[in-house]
This record gives structure tokens, sequence and C-alpha cells, in this order.
């Protein structure tokens, strides 16, 4: 019984000891002298000074959600390629061929509205 989750109980030990680790050589090697700008979270190149009210653009968030999207319906191809290697199927082939064109119809619409342009 207790084979079976030796490697959990080894996996969580490490990750213990690891954890622990780097702490204590955060805490040695770190800064000794923090000021206010190395007190500060860093966020990506922006200054740390941007007004509350900062907003992004509606064309950020519609390219981001277009990627996420796009990206999605990419990553569920692959398994479909790897099913594909193995059977000589031309139903699964058609159907992934199908699924393709409706994909590139779908990014020619927004592409042709202009969703993908920067503004």
């Amino acid at each position: 019984m207790l084979q079976s989750y030796l490697p959990v109980i080894v996996f969580a030990s490490l990750g213990l000891v690891v954890g622990t680790l780097f702490t204590l050589l955060n805490g040695v090697l770190g800064p000794k002298k923090p000021n206010r700008v190395k007190s500060e979270a860093y966020e990506c190149g922006l200054p740390s000074e941007v007004s509350k009210t900062f907003r992004f653009g509606v064309s950020f968030y519609m390219i981001a959600m277009l990627f996420i999207l796009f990206d999605i319906e990419v990553v569920f191809l692959y398994p479909v390629g790897v099913i594909l290697n193995a059977a000589d199927s031309v139903f699964l082939l058609v159907e992934v061929l199908i699924f393709v064109a409706l994909l590139a119809v779908a990014y020619i619409y927004v592409w042709r509205k202009g969703a993908l342009d920067w503004k």
C-alpha cells in the first residue's frame, strides 16, 4: 500500500525542500537595502506611476479574445492529427478539412470586419 504512495511522498517532500531552500536563499542573497523603486512590483515595462484611470483600448481585448479563440481551435487539431496518423479513415480526413475550412472562413470574416486592425 505504501509503495503506491511513495512517488507522491517523494514529490511532495522534494517540493517542500526546494521551496524552503529558495526562500532561505532569497533571504541570504536578496537585496539588503530596498528602496522605493525596488519595493514596487514590476509590471511588464509599464511605468509604475500610471494613473488609476489608465484604461486599455477595446482593440487590445478584441485581439486577445480572438487569439484565445483561434488558438484553442488549433489546439484541437493536434489530437486529431495523432489519430489521423494511426487511422486510415477518409471520413476523419474530410471532417478535419471541413473544420479547417470553417476556421479559415471565420478568420477571413474577422479580418474583413477589421477586428484585427490595431486602432
